[in-house]
């Protein structure tokens, strides 16, 4: 461990509460603990005030300074994120038709010295969130516009019912929203065998809401999540105030990079990397999306 690594992590994280240069620590492993136990019980964990309270107001201003550039396109989909005409069956939950309307800021429009940047480079915090989901090591995505980005939901928009590519997500509010934009989500809906279609359905028409969990957070929380086998969604944002969350993409896989077409239908516009890579893709299960 560098001592750079150990100053950036004081200064930007409650160490006193997530001690992360300190991994023997009785606090570490007490921390570590709880995370994994939710995570097994309800595919979720908040660690409330990750971010030093004294930073929340700087964590704000500069995730809504580069705000303004997230990609907008609001777009038909369903919760597979496939097709929304594909050939399926009468009662399947992919022919649910839904409307996304959140954006994005990709990594190469956040700079390097924004605390979410600099912690979702940080060794320290990559070594604390592999041993929360019980993983021998993290990747950064290799991806250079989904590997780190800042969700934006504005008034009047929601980030729709549906399933991650990962099996695990790292994500960071930034901004609170007047009123709404409400993290819900079903926990382990479906698993690596089974799809679930009937329990999918119910939620999206409106008749699962007993299984439904709804977190609210607050701006410096981080928020831990299996999101590949638990539905999900932000709920519809009120008021004058956007929600903004960062998201920190990382694999058990070195060398990850998003698809052509769901790199281009969330940023706008492709890199070479990703069209070099094209094809290469490993998935983990065979489930649709």
């Amino acid at each position: 461990m560098s001592t750079s690594e150990a100053r950036m992590a004081g200064q930007v994280v409650d160490t006193a509460h997530y001690p992360l240069s300190e991994p023997d620590s009785t606090e570490w492993k007490s921390v570590v603990s709880r995370t994994r136990q939710e995570l097994e019980t309800f595919g979720c964990s908040v660690l409330p005030e990750f971010i030093r309270p004294s930073l929340a107001g700087t964590l704000q201003r500069e995730c809504a300074t580069i705000a303004p550039q997230a990609h907008y396109e609001v777009e038909t989909v369903n919760a597979y994120n496939i097709a929304v005409d594909s050939a399926l069956p009468e009662d399947h939950p992919g022919r649910i038709a839904i409307q996304r309307g959140n954006a994005f800021v990709p990594r190469d429009r956040i700079p390097e010295d924004f605390i979410i940047h600099r912690l979702y480079s940080s060794a320290l915090f990559q070594r604390f969130v592999a041993d929360c989901f019980e993983l021998p090591l993290l990747h950064e995505l290799a991806d250079p516009l989904s590997a780190l980005c800042l969700n934006v939901v504005t008034p009047g928009m929601e980030h729709p019912w549906h399933f991650d590519t990962n099996e695990f997500t790292v994500s960071l509010l930034t901004q609170e929203p007047q009123d709404g934009g409400i993290f819900e989500y079903c926990p382990n809906i479906r698993s690596a065998k089974a799809e679930n279609f009937d329990d999918v359905r119910d939620v999206l028409v409106g008749r699962g809401d007993h299984r439904i969990r709804r977190l609210s957070l607050r701006p410096g929380d981080l928020q831990l999540f299996k999101g590949r086998y638990s539905l999900h969604r932000v709920s519809s944002v009120q008021g004058r105030t956007a929600r903004h969350s960062a998201i920190f993409a990382y694999s058990e896989r070195p060398g990850v990079i998003g698809s052509v077409a769901r790199t281009r239908q969330l940023f706008g516009r492709v890199l070479p990397q990703h069209l070099a890579a094209e094809g290469r893709a490993v998935r983990v299960d065979q489930l649709l999306d």
